[in-house]
């Protein structure tokens, strides 16, 4: 199991740049969602005038699905500078995944829970680690990216785009710059060292 929590209104407040889509999943009842956080700070950004609508759906990670859905919504998307989405890690990653060239951020942490973790049908994975990276690095997570699981940038034995560790794995910090390069997020690596805070990574 696990628990998703907001990020700090400051860290939201930081990320939100001209007009903004928001994504809710409801999907896994047996993680905590903070519902009624979340509808409070909604409701809040709508009443701004910067919201192009708002989608709450069931297993965002479930990519056929997602799309579906989606599809319904994406002029609203498509006025949006940046899509908001409030789930998990895995499910910001699908997103993100999804929709390729729009900035997608997430508003969530998400912290392990002893017990049954589910079942995704994707690859992306979400260490459950307190501190949420995707915002800084394209909505690809960089510790299941990563067979280093490094979070200050690539390491030097990459060759070829391939990690030094498993030959048949894409670098993920190569997926990294190639995503940001992609939706215009450069100027994000010019930032100092993220430095690992382990306090977060608390299990219950």
């Amino acid at each position: 199991m696990l628990i998703t929590e907001l990020k700090s209104r400051e860290t939201i407040e930081a990320l939100l740049t001209g007009k903004v889509f928001i994504i809710n999943c409801h999907g896994c009842k047996e993680v905590h969602f903070p519902e009624k956080e979340a509808e409070a700070l909604q409701k809040e950004l709508t009443g701004r005038g910067i919201v192009t609508g708002i989608m709450t759906t069931d297993y965002i990670c479930n990519p056929e699905n997602m799309k579906l859905r989606l599809k319904k919504h994406m002029s609203e998307i498509a006025m949006a500078d940046m899509v908001l989405v409030f789930s998990c890690g895995v499910g910001v990653q699908t997103v993100a995944e999804y929709l390729e060239n729009k900035k997608v951020c997430a508003a969530c942490d998400t912290y392990p829970l002893p017990g049954y973790q589910g079942v995704t049908p994707l690859e992306h994975k979400c260490d459950q680690c307190g501190e949420c990276f995707l915002n800084i690095t394209g909505g690809i997570c960089p510790l299941t990216a990563c067979s280093k699981s490094l979070v200050n940038g690539q390491c030097g034995g990459a060759k070829a785009g391939k990690c030094e560790v498993d030959p048949d794995m894409e670098c993920g910090w190569e997926r990294i710059y190639r995503r940001l390069k992609q939706v215009g997020r450069l100027d994000v690596l010019k930032c100092p060292v993220q430095i690992r805070n382990y306090a977060t990574d608390k299990e219950v």
